[in-house]
């Protein structure tokens, strides 16, 4: 069971640097660092998009609009490491 336990800690590892790649790489597009023309630079844009875009909706959805500010990807952060905490303050019970 512990070794349950560490897949799913290794899957929201995972995710979690998957967030921080969107997130960091919006920035530099933004900034206009990286160029959506390039077209390595927007495949790994639209997979990102593709990949994170099922679990952004929902939370967009709830959340108000900020404008030009988008707190979504900081919700899920957030989300990802409240079961981070949860799974390893159980993982004595999976003994």
């Amino acid at each position: 069971m512990l070794s349950l336990i560490q897949i799913l800690l290794l899957i929201l590892n995972i995710a979690w640097f998957i967030i921080l790649a969107h997130v960091i790489m919006s920035w530099l597009i933004n900034f206009q660092v990286l160029n959506l023309h390039q077209q390595l630079v927007a495949q790994i844009w639209y997979g990102l998009n593709r990949i994170l875009e099922p679990v952004y909706g929902p939370i967009r959805r709830i959340l108000p609009n900020m404008g030009g500010l988008d707190l979504t990807p900081l919700v899920v952060l957030i989300g990802v490491y409240a079961l981070r905490i949860i799974l390893i303050n159980n993982a004595v019970y999976f003994y």
